[in-house]
């Protein structure tokens, strides 16, 4: 769930630890300063008054010092936060239900001290899968970190690890090309564990801003934007769910080989593997560039290999980089930007759907789904409670297996040709709801997103699009859009976007702009032609009681010129912002939007979704 989402759940105690961190960052002058004094100089009494949506701007000016902040507590050995935040990074984490995290945190506990055992067997067993080197690597890390941790004890003071003795120990571990769940292993064997108390767990990760706590939900929240911070703090360049679409496509000797290096068992199933491989929390860049490779193989052979996976195998074209390194980092970047964005590639109607006849073809999904992301919630596969979970439809069809994936085209008549989880988005994409859910990337003629999220479309029509979905959005909102009371009010020169004819005769004059750049400010050459369609319906013995500009954003001085005109009655309104309006509206109790809230100059839409709530 995204942060603003979350922010405007809760009450102001329940949010108060995480401003407070927040607070403390600004105070000591971070790179962003003056972006966020802008920010912050319409709210009186600093952050705590801002609003979700500014404090969530705040939180993205300050992401690195957030981690700087995060970092230099992960350095106390003794917090566990490994443990905690290698639970609530898991895709299917991020909401969860206090008692459901209790059980994970002891499952895990539980789980660490039987891996502690069967690894020291493994180590000192000569007939074990795991290679010798990999044993000699164990064996130089253990040994290294004891010293580090037992020196204190001969030196008759309180064994710890110091954060100049954790900073060499991490390079030893990076070196070694130990996975996380390696190194959490062998330090757990030399620094004991103790099992806390869950509710002191819970304070003490919402005192460092990590988490959200709502008493009265009995509900633990973790921030998308949070969760990304979390993974870069365990080195995990990608989302579990991504390292699963790329593992996936490999062949199993090559899995088997990522297992022998790690010391993972390869007698398992083939899905098993992939499971035991994600949650040893391997890199992701290491596993490309190394792990995935046989000795001895070449550069030019390795680059191959590596575009036949990312071309190929994850349908991914003209992917940036040269170097094998340079073609990682754009594979990461390529998931990370998937990651931060909201769209589904296939609409919410679309994806319900999906789910429904997916549940109907194989009904032992629902369970599969709910362990997989350790869901608390018995029936899972809905549309809207996996997207605050940030699961979307791709990550679900990543999971089943090829012959129940073949079962599932042939029971619902999908195209079989070609790729089989695309030829199943394509067949529940709803054009006109993807649209829609795109509103804000029609306007800004964003024509790469609109791809990346499943529309093709031609740059010369996107204004029209924006017109088209403008006017469907007005409809919905219970207005009547009068095409034929616009046509006879059009002329040669004057062409209005929309008209909305009110019940008593009045009108309102919708203009849509589209645009590339950022902040609409061309006032003068609007409101000329603004001026012009109000005069020819005033000729025309009609009212117009208000005129409603919406653009993708306007300049502060656009703003400005609206707010000193006086003839024209005119509101500005963003595309996000109508979006969130009409969204609102659908699950507000109102039949018909009541228009007399368009009276700002800029619209607010807080202010508007606040009062459709009521």
């Amino acid at each position: 769930m995204k942060l603003e989402k979350i922010l405007d759940r809760l009450g102001s105690i329940e949010k108060n630890s995480f401003i407070k961190v927040v607070d403390n960052i600004i105070s000591d002058q971070p790179k962003n300063s003056r972006e966020i004094e802008k920010i912050l100089s319409s709210a009186d009494k600093g952050l705590k008054s801002a609003d979700s949506e500014n404090i969530t701007q705040v939180f993205s000016l300050i992401h690195q010092e957030f981690y700087k902040h995060l970092k230099c507590e992960f350095q106390e050995t003794s917090s566990q936060l490994d443990i905690l935040i290698d639970i609530i990074i898991r895709d299917g984490n991020c909401i969860m239900k206090q008692d459901w995290f209790s059980r994970l945190y002891k499952k895990e506990i539980k789980t660490i001290k039987a891996k502690i055992k069967q690894v020291e067997a493994e180590i000192s067993n000569p007939k074990s899968e795991l290679l010798e080197e990999r044993k000699r690597d164990y064996r130089v890390y253990r040994n290294c970190l004891k010293t580090a941790y037992q020196n204190d004890i001969d030196n008759n003071r309180e064994a710890k690890v110091t954060s100049d003795e954790l900073s060499i120990i991490l390079t030893l571990s990076k070196e070694l090309q130990l996975s996380q769940e390696e190194v959490k292993l062998i330090n757990y064997s030399i620094i004991p564990i103790k099992k806390l108390e869950v509710l002191e767990v819970i304070n003490n990760l919402k005192n460092i801003g990590v988490i959200f706590f709502s008493k009265k939900e009995n509900t633990i929240y973790v921030a998308d934007e949070m969760v990304r911070i979390l993974r870069q703090l365990r080195g995990k360049e990608v989302a579990d769910k991504y390292l699963r679409r790329t593992l996936r496509i490999l062949r199993e000797p090559v899995i088997n080989q990522i297992c022998r290096n790690h010391g993972i068992q390869t007698k398992d199933g083939f899905s098993t593997k992939i499971d035991e491989i994600i949650k040893e929390g391997i890199s992701f860049k290491n596993l490309l560039a190394e792990d995935i490779h046989k000795k001895g193989t070449t550069l030019t052979e390795r680059k191959k290999f590596l575009n036949n996976i990312v071309e190929k195998g994850l349908d991914i074209q003209n992917l940036r980089g040269s170097t094998i390194e340079e073609k990682i980092d754009s594979l990461i970047d390529y998931f990370e930007s998937i990651d931060r964005d909201d769209s589904i590639n296939i609409a919410l109607d679309g994806f319900e759907k999906m789910l429904a006849e997916l549940n109907d073809s194989l009904p032992k999904l629902n369970k599969q789904i709910k362990d997989q992301f350790e869901l608390q919630d018995e029936f899972v596969l809905k549309g809207e409670f996996l997207i605050n979970y940030n699961i979307k439809p791709r990550d679900i069809l990543d999971l089943i297996e090829k012959e129940d994936l073949k079962k599932f085209i042939l029971d619902n008549k999908i195209k079989q040709r070609g790729n089989n989880i695309l030829n199943i988005l394509e067949h529940y994409k709803d054009s006109e709801n993807l649209f829609l859910e795109n509103y804000e990337k029609v306007a800004y003629r964003d024509l790469n997103a609109l791809k990346e999220n499943g529309i093709t479309t031609k740059e010369s029509e996107l204004g029209i699009k924006f017109e088209e979905l403008t006017r469907k959005i007005f409809e919905d909102l219970g207005f009547n859009v009068d095409e034929e009371l616009k046509k006879s009010l059009n002329s040669n020169k004057d062409i209005m976007d929309i008209l909305l004819h009110l019940e008593n005769g009045d009108v309102i004059i919708v203009e849509c702009k589209t645009r590339k750049e950022k902040g609409y400010n061309k006032f003068s050459t609007v409101s000329r032609q603004l001026k012009a369609y109000k005069a020819r319906v005033e000729k025309m013995d009609r009212r117009v009681i208000k005129i409603l500009l919406l653009a993708p954003e306007f300049s502060d001085d656009f703003i400005t010129d609206s707010e000193m005109n006086v003839e024209l009655n005119l509101s500005l309104i963003t595309a996000s912002s109508l979006l969130k309006i009409y969204d609102a509206f659908k699950d507000s109790s109102y039949n018909q939007f009541p228009h007399v809230l368009f009276r700002d100059v800029l619209i607010n839409e807080q202010r508007i979704i606040k009062a459709l709530s009521k």
